[in-house]
């Protein structure tokens, strides 16, 4: 709110000082009124996408789907960050290698879009496959094992999953669910992913790859 009122007053007092020096020169705040009022409709064409814009940044502070510090994904481009600022007409996001991306509010407020920090807490969701000659039961105590290590894991509050997810063509994919703070997502989903390789390779269970069997015809 401080940064949308700042630009604000920022338009509002140059438009204060332009009407001061126009009338130095002698002319008065009815004429231009006169005159803005008569070019009204053919500057509100001209204007019409920044007034959108404008429009949105309001609704974003009204209705707040997020706000400065929350990190954001805009399904409709794709692009993603941490919301660094949210102007009169545009809203600005500084991405993880430092990049800063400026999107108009009027598509922002039109569109949808995810807000990944809005909660304290994320679901972390892993699969990794495994041999269909594997041990099914011990892959998973295995996996378990890693995550009962794992300090990050909230699981007085809610119980993490090891399960069997699906059946592939080459691995039966197991499936990995565990909650964490948001603040700690990539840091334990990174370690855990990394973690669970070194276990099964440990324990001699295989994490295959896709395979096909070819028979050629003399």
């Amino acid at each position: 709110v401080k940064q949308f009122l700042d630009n604000m007053c920022n338009v509002g007092l140059h438009f204060v000082l332009i009407m001061l020096v126009l009338g130095k020169f002698g002319i008065t705040a009815s004429s231009v009124i006169a005159v803005i009022g008569s070019v009204g409709l053919s500057v509100g064409l001209a204007l019409q996408g920044t007034l959108s814009n404008f429009a949105g940044g309001v609704l974003i502070l009204i209705l707040k789907p997020f706000k400065v510090g929350d990190y954001i994904c805009e399904d409709t481009h794709g692009n993603e960050g941490t919301v660094s600022e949210i102007q009169l007409c545009y809203t600005k996001l500084l991405t993880v290698d430092n990049k800063t991306v400026v999107l108009p509010n009027g598509s922002l407020s039109n569109s949808s879009l995810t807000n990944l920090t809005q909660q304290n807490k994320r679901r972390i969701d892993i699969t990794v496959g495994i041999s269909y000659d594997a041990d099914i039961r011990r892959a998973k105590q295995v996996i378990s094992d890693v995550l009962e290590q794992e300090k990050n894991c909230m699981t007085n509050e809610e119980p993490y999953h090891v399960f069997v997810d699906s059946l592939g063509d080459s691995a039966v994919v197991i499936g990995i669910r565990v909650w964490v703070k948001t603040e700690d997502y990539w840091e334990t989903r990174w370690r855990i992913t990394e973690n669970v390789k070194y276990a099964l390779d440990e324990h001699q269970i295989e994490i295959p790859f896709p395979q096909v069997s070819v028979s050629v015809k003399s």
